[in-house]
């Protein structure tokens, strides 16, 4: 992953934001919206690509292109801040490759102490039941 071909390829665009601000909100464009079109993107391997397909696919629209939006802040710098730190955070996760689950069964001793466990639950309830009169 090249880092500053990567910053090159975001393309920003601020927009008015709904949030706080009174009357100043109407004025200035403070919200952010980042977008990067993974599938033209000189900045990462294909492999990793293919990575960021798999498991972005979710966030990525119809042409492969991911859009994030904040307007947490007051300030168009702060949320330009913002997002390009969960832009980070997002890619660096769905880079990593996750282990493969390997299955595994319970051990005796602990399926013994279940049973033993919904035995004596078993037997509980059943002091709480009416007596039977033959």
């Amino acid at each position: 992953m090249n880092i500053k071909t990567l910053y090159n390829e975001l393309n920003f665009k601020a927009i008015r934001s709904s949030g706080p601000g009174g009357q100043h909100a109407n004025k200035v464009s403070s919200k952010i919206i980042l977008s990067f079109d993974l599938d033209e993107s000189k900045a990462f391997s294909e492999e990793e690509k293919s990575l960021l397909f798999k498991n972005l696919k979710s966030k990525l629209t119809k042409d492969s292109t991911l859009i994030m939006t904040c307007d947490k802040s007051r300030s168009q710098h702060q949320n330009k801040t913002i997002i390009i730190e969960r832009f980070n955070k997002l890619i660096e996760k769905n880079l990593k490759v996750s282990k493969k689950r390997k299955a595994t069964k319970p051990s005796k001793s602990s399926k013994a102490r279940r049973l033993d466990k919904k035995k004596i639950q078993a037997f509980k309830k059943a002091l709480r039941r009416k007596p039977k009169i033959d």
